[in-house]
């Protein structure tokens, strides 16, 4: 029971972990930026090692490739509705409308009619 705990308390922090890294514009950049790095120099050692002749190393090549490329579409998708929201709430409500409530409010300037 008590290594249960100690698992949940983990994961728990796993999760906690992922979701601010994920909000966090900057270190998604970087560390994206060190990923393809990092798979630029794997071309090299994978045909100097001969892995690129591995049928598995193949495999789990192109299962990355497929998990990464739906992740980017889900995070460019997150970004688009995020857009979206922020465009329908500046239409509803205006900064200009509020500007100018803040003048007529602040000064003798009345509405013209």
């Amino acid at each position: 029971m008590g290594a249960n705990v100690g698992t949940e308390c983990f994961v728990a922090l796993v999760k906690s972990l992922w979701a601010s890294v994920q909000g966090d514009p900057i270190f998604m950049r970087r560390i994206n930026g060190w990923l393809t790095i990092f798979w630029i120099a794997m071309i090299p050692v994978s045909m100097i090692s001969g892995w690129i002749s591995s049928v598995t190393y193949v495999a789990v090549l192109s299962l990355w490739a497929l998990v990464s490329g739906h992740w980017s579409a889900w995070q460019a998708a997150r970004v688009e509705v995020a857009q979206q929201a922020e465009e329908q709430r500046r239409e509803s409500d205006p900064l200009e409308q509020k500007v100018v409530d803040q003048i007529v409010a602040q000064t003798d300037v009345q509405i013209a009619r």
